[in-house]
């Protein structure tokens, strides 16, 4: 069917481990599994059929580098799993806005000259979808590459808090360009949330009432340094917060659920440790409380969402559906228009793949 031509915006570890992934299972069999991934070819695209065609960042350390040395430059420090051959993209000048909060200051420093032909750049390059990586509550800097992206004709993967692809106004925006998005806030393959919303299903499935939880989490990336910055949080504790309470019928009060990022501990490095409480009652009005502890490489744990999630965003393009992709939304990301059970949102995604929803 073709390649799938891939932009991205802010190359951190997220970046860097979709890069070192598509390069990773390139050759993957087709009757293999790949861990992370729905199928290794998905509605007749296979992951090596990905291929990168541009990059957008402001950090001075990546900003004219080639796409293959700038995934592996300071601050990123996720796992190396993959050597990325050298690529021939250049990492292009991007827009700043408001995705350079206070404690990002400190250890980024923003490459010299104008912001790039972004628009110009996506059309040239043939770019098919585009994957936003910029740090959470860059509300501003995500409002302004979304407008180059309807302006490209591209589809969309927004993979930040920054409510776009649930909003109605964005939706409409993207069906009048006849462009698809999915989003928005990439759920990670196995992480805290998907773990969280698993065991308050569980709860809910056998009758157990939860009436407090909470999901602490922490870890040594420039997204945990970022959100240090407590203002540039509330867009991330909704979306976890809704993406959990979203599996009960019933409020559980504000007060009685905590998630979110909690702090910064730089020796993790890329990994992330999540600590989930939850005291629920039985029957009797018998107390049952669960408490577990999640450790994972934080930006490969997402990589292969992502990778799925650009192959639909391509069969909608193939197909010209447009607007928000509701079953890959609800599957794939943590905030979607509409919340679904992740069970019936795999079935709803397994039906858009073979042409049927």
């Amino acid at each position: 069917m073709g390649k799938i031509r891939v932009a991205v915006i802010g190359l951190g570890n997220c970046a860097s481990s979709l890069v070192q992934g598509v390069h990773f299972y390139k050759n993957a069999s087709e009757d293999g599994l790949v861990p992370g991934l729905m199928h290794v070819r998905l509605g007749g695209y296979h992951i090596g059929e990905i291929e990168f065609s541009a990059a957008f960042e402001i950090d001075r350390n990546k900003v004219g580098k080639d796409l293959s040395e700038a995934i592996f430059m300071p601050p990123n420090n996720t796992i190396k799993f993959c050597d990325v051959p050298h690529m021939g993209i250049p990492v292009s000048r991007g827009m700043t806005h408001d995705g350079l909060g206070k404690y990002l200051k400190k250890v980024i420093t923003k490459a010299p000259g104008a912001t790039s032909d972004v628009i110009g750049i996506l059309k040239e390059t043939k770019t098919d979808v585009v994957v936003s990586f910029l740090p959470v509550g860059s509300e501003m800097a995500t409002k302004w590459y979304v407008e180059q992206v309807l302006d490209s004709g591209c589809g969309l993967v927004n993979c930040i808090p920054v409510f776009i692809a649930r909003e109605d106004y964005w939706q409409r925006r993207f069906r009048e360009r006849g462009l698809p998005i999915i989003g928005d806030d990439i759920k990670s393959q196995v992480g805290a949330t998907i773990t969280h919303r698993m065991l308050t299903r569980l709860f809910r499935d056998r009758g157990v009432r939860l009436e407090r939880s909470y999901q602490l989490n922490f870890g040594g990336n420039m997204d945990f340094y970022n959100m240090l910055e407590r203002d540039r949080l509330e867009s991330k504790k909704i979306s976890k917060t809704n993406a959990v309470t979203s599996m009960l019928d019933y409020d559980i009060g504000a007060e009685n659920i905590h998630v979110g990022p909690s702090d910064y501990v730089p020796w993790l490095t890329d990994r992330k440790w999540c600590y989930i409480r939850m005291e629920g009652t039985t029957f009797g009005n018998v107390p049952l409380n669960v408490e577990c502890k999640l450790e994972v490489w934080d930006s490969p744990n997402s990589a292969g969402v992502v990778v799925d999630a650009i192959r639909c965003c391509k069969l909608a393009l193939d197909r010209k559906v447009s607007g928000t992709l509701i079953g890959p939304s609800a599957y794939f990301m943590k905030s979607p228009p509409v919340q679904y059970p992740d069970d019936q949102a795999r079935t709803m995604v397994e039906a858009f793949i073979a042409g049927d929803g």
